[in-house]
């Protein structure tokens, strides 16, 4: 009789655990200070961002959603504009977009990265297309090069969705310094998380950098002085000290998600379409997932197991009813959603045990067998 292993989809309690004595320090320290907005935290986490992204500006926000809007608007995207992006995504990219005023035109996958696929956007692009908004999705890069051609060609705006790809690297050069900015989110799942909401932008342009700072904080140059129409979307000070804490450690965080992904790789059965890395990327596995005809069967037998499980996507996002007046219909993107139909996202997160893994595969294969 095989015995029991409780596997949650993500652990965030074992994390903090390894850090807590740092953590509380890090936290401690604002309270003793009191700069709750905008402290002398947010500045230091903000130049070692910069620094591990080989970029020269980051600028904290308060979620990864407005990261993405706040990007846009500081580079004049508005009504009347067309930003493409990817199907296959998180509805805050095309929330952000909506939010400028601007109308996403979506784009569908690449079957083998679930990444936007570079051969359908010269098909999108209209006399209103100002920006393309590419998602490094589950960890792995867009197809970078593909990417920014049609960018170049067109003359077109690149803010990288990277909210899912903290610390990745295509053809060495980590995500986020290839377009104009690039927008990060700290939902405490992510590779690097906070514990609460957070965001932020990078960019190597100064001047950018400098409206992105007007935008965050109400367009205030001084205090009561207000030189643009901005919002109030700031870092917070005590998210910042946690993620620096965490900081050092996501290469090696990163490097023990890919050791989890090749182990589930060489365990789980052929019938099983796994992740693949395309060539010159180094993945970082946000998400582990997998494809299966029979999907919603693997995931209850799973379930039965107490091996947690998520799906990303269960409804893409033009089939969205907040995004029912973009005009899209059910077959307008097929890689999108038939993946929607077949993917399953994995227990993935770097305290994984190999007796977790294992048992998560074992049954993935019985499941698998059982089905048929």
């Amino acid at each position: 009789m095989t015995t029991t292993i409780q596997v949650p989809f993500v652990d965030l309690r074992a994390q903090h655990d390894a850090l807590a004595p740092e953590i509380d320090r890090a936290v401690r320290q604002v309270f003793e200070r009191g700069d709750f907005i905008l402290g002398a935290a947010v500045e230091k986490f903000e130049g070692e961002f910069a620094a591990y992204h080989d970029v020269r500006h980051a600028i904290g926000v308060g979620t990864g959603l407005d990261a993405i809007e706040i990007a846009l608007r500081a580079h004049g995207i508005g009504p009347g504009d067309e930003v493409i992006t990817a199907a296959n995504t998180f509805i805050a990219t095309v929330l952000a977009i909506l939010a400028v005023g601007a109308r996403p035109v979506l784009v569908d996958a690449d079957a083998e990265r679930y990444t936007i696929d570079p051969g359908a956007l010269s098909a999108a692009i209209t006399s209103r297309t100002r920006a393309i908004v590419p998602v490094h999705l589950f960890g792995q890069p867009v197809d970078v090069d593909g990417v920014l051609a049609i960018a170049r060609r067109y003359n077109l705006l690149v803010v990288e969705d990277a909210a899912q790809a903290h610390g990745a690297r295509y053809n060495g050069q980590r995500v986020g310094g290839f377009g104009h900015a690039a927008a990060f989110s700290f939902y405490p799942s992510k590779n690097l998380g906070a514990y609460g909401d957070g965001g932020m932008i990078v960019t190597n342009d100064s001047e950018t950098a400098q409206k992105l700072r007007l935008l965050r904080n109400y367009g205030q140059r001084a205090k009561y002085a207000h030189s643009i129409a901005g919002t109030n979307s700031r870092l917070d000070t005590v998210q910042a000290a946690i993620l620096r804490v965490k900081l050092p450690h996501l290469d090696e965080w990163n490097a023990a998600r890919r050791r989890h992904a090749d182990a589930y790789g060489e365990r789980l059965p052929a019938r099983v379409q796994t992740p693949s890395s395309a060539a010159g990327v180094e993945h970082v596995y946000h998400l582990y997932v997998i494809e299966t005809d029979h999907r919603d069967t693997v995931q209850q037998q799973l379930r039965a197991k107490e091996i947690a499980t998520g799906i990303h996507y269960p409804v893409p996002v033009h089939l969205q009813e907040a995004c029912a007046d973009l005009g899209y219909r059910a077959g307008d993107f097929p890689v999108t959603e038939r993946a929607a139909e077949r993917m399953l996202s994995l227990p993935m997160y770097p305290e994984l045990t190999p007796a977790q893994i294992e048992y998560v595969s074992d049954a993935v294969t019985e499941a698998v067998k059982r089905a048929g």
